[in-house]
């Protein structure tokens, strides 16, 4: 089992937050993943082998990047090389 238990206190101090409101503005600005850029970003699915899998994520260990920033980087590579 995961998580913990929920004590009274919580539960009435959530009960109290929702009677007052919330500001839906705000919560709405918490929501999702930060923007990379004035517009909104596409998903791309993309298939790649084992082989060349290995190869972003080795070269993202060795930048210390995750892997959509690796890959965001030899993008970036790529289009300023045109």
């Amino acid at each position: 089992m995961q998580g913990r238990e929920i004590s009274e206190t919580e539960i009435d101090q959530w009960v109290k937050e929702a009677e007052a409101g919330y500001d839906v503005e705000e919560l709405k600005s918490r929501m999702g993943r930060p923007a990379r850029g004035a517009e909104a970003s596409q998903v791309i699915p993309v298939r790649l082998t084992a082989e060349e899998l290995a190869g972003v994520m080795a070269r993202a260990e060795r930048e210390h990047l995750n892997r959509s920033e690796a890959i965001r980087a030899a993008l970036a590579a790529w289009s300023h090389a045109a």
